[in-house]
Formats: structure tokens, sequence, C-alpha cells
């Protein structure tokens, strides 16, 4: 299985009060995902809410899209957690469903040193046959994994990639460095930064804008491996109003509100709490920024 091409971190539809998974317009996103080209879709990442799902939850989640996707596309799991041990558990229940690996998030709140670092991976490894995606996003758990602690970790054999989402183009050149010779590939997980990150050597992006702005994502990596670079960078810079718009609310309000008014009937509902819902504004914003995508012709 390759680690390449452009990767949904797929939102979690809720119904409208949000206690439940609306599992129905999971299949609908599922398919449009799918439909519209993607290369693989990850369930329970950032945008998938994963930290406030329970375990029940994410299994039932994680099942809907590995049987819906019906094996069209690789689906890596998020199954990152502090706990060693439990990421194990929750893994090998997701290798039980089905999933084509998983993706573990770095430990947060605490700060482990690299050596417990090293350690927590070595672990998951031993213990979780499965193919592992490392996910650094140090904004959001404090800190940075860095290269030097990957290359005591390339030689696990079922550590497959890591997802960057730092946002440091030196940090992802260091990843790059740190795995050659290997078969880890190395993913961009800042939406703004692909077209680079593939001119420096990634294989590929976890991208939460192509949840919705699916065909201009695509168009950045698909121009890319055709050898178009002036229309890969016409592309890449055509996202920018969408990000403009996202940082408009807290993660993933307003991605999940433009999943809705994408079209073709899929409905993800609202963040959960303590994401708040959006105001008037904020919707008339994301009304404005899905019609300009719908008239954009590059």
């Amino acid at each position: 299985m390759e680690f390449e091409g452009i990767i949904t971190p797929i939102v979690t539809p809720f119904t409208d009060d949000t206690q439940i998974i609306d599992l129905n317009e999971t299949r609908k996103l599922v398919n449009r995902l799918i439909e519209r080209g993607v290369h693989g879709l990850f369930p329970l990442g950032t945008n998938g809410e994963f930290h406030v799902l329970s375990e029940e939850e994410k299994i039932a989640f994680a099942r809907t899209v590995i049987e819906e996707t019906n094996h069209r596309v690789p689906v890596y799991v998020g199954t990152g957690a502090n706990s060693t041990q439990e990421v194990i558990r929750l893994s090998n229940i997701m290798k039980d469903l089905g999933a084509d690996a998983v993706s573990v998030v770095t430990p947060y709140f605490l700060i482990p040193t690299d050596e417990e670092i090293v350690n927590h991976y070595k672990m998951i490894a031993k213990n979780v046959d499965l193919p592992i995606i490392i996910y650094n996003i140090p904004k959001c758990t404090g800190m940075n994994l860095s290269a030097d602690i990957l290359k005591q970790l390339v030689h696990c054999p079922n550590i497959k990639a890591i997802k960057d989402s730092s946002g440091n183009m030196d940090n992802l050149k260091s990843y790059i460095e740190a795995v050659k010779g290997t078969d880890i590939k190395v993913l961009v997980g800042s939406d703004s930064a692909i077209l680079k990150g593939l001119q420096l050597g990634a294989h590929g992006a976890v991208a939460g804008t192509s949840n919705c702005i699916t065909k201009e994502i695509l168009g950045i990596y698909n121009s890319y491996k055709s050898n178009d670079l002036e229309k890969a960078k016409v592309y890449q810079d055509s996202i920018e109003p969408y990000r403009a718009v996202l940082k408009l609310a807290t993660t993933p309000a307003i991605m999940k509100m433009s999943v809705s008014l994408d079209g073709k009937g899929c409905n993800a509902g609202p963040a959960r709490y303590p994401v708040s819902p959006l105001n008037d504004e904020q919707i008339e914003k994301v009304k404005e920024v899905i019609e300009y995508y719908h008239n954009l012709v590059i």
C-alpha cells in the first residue's frame, strides 16, 4: 500500500443536536469524496473531532467509513491517545474492523522526553500489526517531533509514514532527509504548503480542506504529478480564500458547515461543544466562499 496522493481527514457528521454521529450522512460523505477522486480517507483526525468522541463512537464511525469505502481507497484511522496502552488497544480494534493503517498523533497535554516518545512509538509498532503513520501537529500537542527522534524510528518495520502539520518547511525537509534510504513516506499536513512539500520530496498530503474544495486540492497534486507546475501553483493559490474563512471560527465548525452547503445532499452537522455553533455572519461568509468555488474555473 502506497502512502501518497490526497488523503482526506474526513469530518464526523453529527445530528443537529450533536448527540449522535449520523452514519447515513457519513456514508454519503465517503461516497462523495471517493467519487471526486481522493486517494485515501482518514477518519478520527483533528478535523474528525476524535478528541470529543467516546471509544464506542470512534469504533462505530470507523466501521462505517471502512465498510462504505469497501477497499476503493485506503482508510487510515486515527488512534492517537496519551496512553500508549490505549493506542495499542484501539489500533488493534481498528485492525479487526479492516483499517488499512493507523495514524498516531504524538502524546499531548504532558510533553514526554525524546526517549519516552521513541519508546511510545516502538511499543505501538511492536504490538500493532498494521502500517503506522506518525502524526506531528505541534500547535495542538505542545511538542514538535524532531528529525532526531524520527531517525530512531525509521527501522521499525511497520512505521510507514509521517504526517507533518507543523507548517515549517525546514521541519518537513528534515523529515524527508531523515527517511532517505527507507520506504517511509512524508505527508504534508499543512494545506497551504502542499506544493512546496511535494517539490521538497513529500509523497502527498493529508488535507482537511479536501473535505470541501476537493477539486482544487486534487488539482495541486495531479498537476504536479503531470509536471504542470504552473497550473499546480494556480491551484495552490486558489485555496487561500477558503483557508481565510476557516479561521473565522474554531476547528472544524466552518469546515463542517461548508461540507453541508457544498451540495450533493450531505449534512455534516455542527461541531460538538465546546466549539460554538456559527452565528449568522459566519454562516453568510461560508455561503459566499462556497459560491465563489462553485463559480471558480481554473
